[in-house]
């Protein structure tokens, strides 16, 4: 589901069920906190959340951060995703995790109330900001006294193409398309 959800819409193919994959086995990985969403005994939705931090100098603020956020293509723009997202956030609140930050869709998110960082003085590893990079606050002023630099787990940032190909084999050829607005 999550490759179907991913192939082709923001590069050639998708990492992204391989992401789900290793996440599944990492120490970051909260399972507490992601669920997946089923419908006539299929799975046709799943959110997958992870420890993340900000860094700010000596202090390091304990945050979470989600993704994949997927849902099967018949699915997408029926409210299955909301429905995560909000079940979902509602436990970590009520788990009493500060925020989350994420690197999303800038037309979906915001209206979710998912704020740029900025608006944080959150900024991303390397000291940046941008419309897909925001944040939300599980309570109110939850996230006023974190500030620094966003890592999520290493996991999101080690999935060697090679390890991706092979990942693949494991399931049906798909073709991979070039299309207009794709990010790389």
């Amino acid at each position: 589901m999550t490759q179907h959800a991913f192939w082709n819409k923001y590069r050639l193919g998708c990492d992204e069920h391989y992401l789900v994959h290793k996440l599944r086995q990492d120490k970051d990985y909260l399972p507490e906190l992601s669920r997946i969403a089923v419908k006539d005994g299929a799975v046709i939705g799943c959110i997958m959340y992870s420890k993340a931090r900000v860094v700010d100098g000596a202090d390091t603020h304990e945050i979470i951060t989600f993704g994949p956020l997927c849902i099967e293509p018949k699915w997408q723009g029926c409210g299955v995703g909301e429905l995560l997202l909000k079940e979902t956030m509602d436990l970590a609140a009520n788990l009493g995790y500060k925020g989350i930050v994420i690197f999303g869709e800038p037309d979906y998110y915001p209206r979710i109330g998912f704020k740029t960082c900025e608006n944080f003085n959150i900024t991303t590893a390397d000291g940046k900001n941008f419309d897909a990079f925001m944040g939300f606050e599980l309570a109110k002023d939850s996230m006023k006294n974190v500030k620094g630099k966003f890592y999520e787990a290493e996991v999101f940032n080690h999935l060697p193409k090679e390890e991706v190909e092979e990942y693949n084999k494991k399931f049906p050829q798909l073709q991979k398309l070039r299309f207009p607005g794709q990010w790389e």
